[in-house]
């Protein structure tokens, strides 16, 4: 019997002839050796013939019937794709992590954030006031000193006015407490000679700032006539550093969107703690559930793992996961898979890593992963095979039972 044998794009060989196809055929010969009254010593000498070509069937076809997922580090060439053409094969190599790495860093968000500086605070609907003047007690605390000091503040209406004794009503929002000041002073000189005035909030009600998502305290903050930075909001607010996604902070302002990431106060050339905060502004910081690298296949401990920083290398989650299983992989064979967002128009990416030598870990180290990417390493050609043999052997053994029973 002749076995022919091509291979396939996967480099493995077409089925010729089966492994079951091959079995039946010994216990055919076995049963026509004993209708034709052959001796058990032919029999006997059938044996090797049959062994020897039931392992060659096994060495020529055993990854074809081999368990599990694989992939030909031999396919990734410059510009590979796949046959549909759907999906772009990439070499990890230094050149391609120039290329990669090489992003603008957001330099105009950076110019825009910094370029505002907060003026004095202005008075808005909702403040409360006090308004002191100095030896006139009947105006400066009219409901007695006994009473408790919110008593004796002067609440600016929602349309911007508040009413004071003597003046009536008078436009407060949108003056800063210096101009409000001088504005009392002057309307109050028409009643009393020479009028010391002076006038500090007591409530801060007209301007704040939202902060939502994985902050401690979630909610509005009160814009004062201190000016706050990002960072003082968010440390007043507090960050749950377990469930958020520190790299996706988001400032919407006028309109806008700008990202930021809270990781990289971290660095030393962070400018995130200069950036001023004004009315109207929100703070999103995310959760980090959605944010999750897959890593399968040989590695010690296969698992989705989520992450909070700006990003997660190739090098850091292979290490998360236990490492490559020394006595299963395929160096060769580390992959990252990585899907386009618009399947119908993008191509999606399959990154190769040539881990044989741990030298390439230095690459591994500098290759950043994004959500949702697979890590994925291959078992070797050794380890497919006996995972062939150890499900085979189970229906060997049935069929040879049943070879004998038939004798």
């Amino acid at each position: 019997m002749r076995l022919s044998h091509r291979r396939n794009k996967f480099g493995d060989f077409d089925k010729r002839v089966s492994v079951r196809s091959l079995l039946q055929l010994k216990v055919n010969c076995a049963v026509s050796l004993r209708k034709n009254n052959y001796s058990v010593k032919d029999e006997e000498t059938m044996k090797p013939l049959f062994a020897l070509a039931f392992s060659s069937v096994l060495v020529l076809q055993g990854c074809v019937f081999s368990p599990g997922q694989h992939l030909d580090p031999d396919q990734f060439k410059d510009g590979a794709e796949t046959e549909d053409g759907t999906v772009q094969l990439m070499r990890i190599t230094p050149d391609m992590l120039k290329g990669e790495l090489s992003s603008d860093k957001g330099t105009s968000s950076k110019q825009e954030l910094l370029s505002f500086k907060p003026e004095a605070y202005r008075i808005g609907a909702n403040d409360l006031l006090y308004i002191t003047v100095w030896d006139h007690p009947e105006l400066t605390a009219p409901s007695g000193p006994q009473q408790q000091l919110d008593a004796n503040g002067r609440l600016v209406r929602p349309d911007g006015t508040l009413f004071y004794p003597y003046i009536g009503n008078i436009e407060a929002a949108g003056k800063t407490i210096e101009q409000l000041r001088s504005d009392i002073s002057k309307r109050l000189a028409n009643y009393i000679d020479s009028p010391q005035v002076d006038v500090s909030l007591l409530r801060f009600g007209s301007q704040r700032i939202v902060l939502s998502g994985a902050f401690n305290t979630a909610g509005e903050v009160e814009v004062t006539t201190a000016p706050m930075t990002i960072m003082q909001a968010i440390g007043q607010a507090g960050v749950d550093t377990d469930t958020a996604d520190l790299s996706g902070l988001m400032l919407k302002r006028d309109g806008r969107e700008y990202m930021l990431d809270l990781d990289d106060l971290n660095r030393p050339d962070s400018w995130l703690h200069k950036v001023y905060l004004k009315d109207g502004d929100q703070l999103h910081l995310p959760y980090n559930d959605q944010k999750k690298i897959y890593v399968l296949g040989e590695v010690v401990n296969p698992q989705a793992m989520t992450f909070k920083a700006t990003s997660l290398n190739l090098m850091d989650a292979i290490g998360t996961a236990g490492g490559i299983r020394q006595d299963t992989a395929d160096g060769e064979a580390v992959y990252v898979i990585r899907g386009a967002e618009n399947i119908a128009t993008e191509k999606a990416t399959v990154f190769q890593l040539n881990a044989e030598s741990p030298a390439a870990f230095a690459l591994a180290q500098h290759f950043p992963l994004q959500p949702q990417d697979v890590v994925f390493v291959g078992p070797a050609g050794i380890t497919r095979w006996n995972r062939f043999i150890s499900q085979l052997l189970p229906s060997a053994s049935v069929i040879g039972t049943g070879a004998a029973f038939n004798r």
